[in-house]
């Protein structure tokens, strides 16, 4: 199973990095599977970089916040349009509200994808990936996920990585952290005096990866106008494992 980074800009896109988008694959004895996790705000162009995206095999949303949940209106456009013909409905996870949220940012109702509302710890599985969402702690519903696959090293391995959506600490972060062998955590927020309940930090990401035995953590959704390196610092101070800084294009092999 390999991440790559689409776009790890939080909460607009800067001038290097789309808004939150990170593909997963992972293949068995049939192909390579495909799946998104988020896809905000300019995702969809570097996304065709590394997947065909008349190809996919599912998208999964944390919350319906626009910078991660936004260009799933212009890949309705190129589902419906493909010269190959339509492309069959694209199955969506997403909070309740999804299909709503879809067709405000179409413009109308589509038929361009196959929406399926989350179900709190309710695994759903894509070939050999299997997704798990637990509710986490923002300003509106969210998920994070965690995404259990095979080893790219050893097929016969499972190995785990979460995506912790939007949040803050809680209960719910815990949970999805737990022994992950990557956790891919936001840190919307520079510094740890920051208002609760909305985005972690960088410490508050590392105090968590650490509290749960995380075995890698990798910081995104820092703000464009945040200082990534002060980032870094502060989550390597509250965490003894190895600490990375998304960036487009960047692939964790788990």
């Amino acid at each position: 199973m390999r991440l790559r980074v689409v776009g790890c800009a939080g909460s607009f896109p800067s001038p290097t990095s789309a808004a939150s988008g990170y593909l997963v694959t992972a293949e068995d004895a049939q192909r390579t599977w495909q799946v998104v996790l988020d896809l905000g705000s300019g995702a969809l162009g570097p996304l065709q970089c590394w997947a065909d995206p008349t190809t996919l095999d599912a998208v999964a949303i944390t919350h319906l916040h626009a910078d991660h949940c936004a260009d799933l209106a212009v890949l309705d456009v190129v589902r419906r349009y493909w010269p190959g013909g339509p492309c069959p409905p694209l199955v969506v996870w997403g909070p309740d509200g999804t299909a709503e949220r879809i067709t405000a940012l179409v413009g109308k109702p589509t038929s361009a994808f196959d929406v399926h509302v989350w179900q709190p710890g309710v695994p759903v599985a894509v070939g050999p990936l299997v997704i798990t969402p637990v509710a986490m702690e923002h300003t509106v519903p969210t998920f994070g996920v965690r995404v259990v696959g095979p080893s790219d090293d050893d097929p016969t391995r499972q190995v785990t990585v979460a995506y912790t959506g939007d949040t803050d600490e809680g209960p719910g972060l815990d949970t999805l952290a737990a022994s992950a062998d990557v956790l891919l955590a936001e840190a919307g927020f520079a510094d740890d005096d920051a208002p609760r309940g909305i985005h972690l930090t960088p410490g508050r990401a590392g105090s968590a990866a650490q509290t749960a035995g995380a075995r890698r953590l990798v910081l995104t959704h820092i703000t464009p106008w945040d200082d990534a390196q002060h980032a870094l610092a502060q989550a390597q101070a509250s965490y003894d494992g190895p600490v990375d800084l998304a960036v487009p294009g960047m692939v964790v092999v788990a």
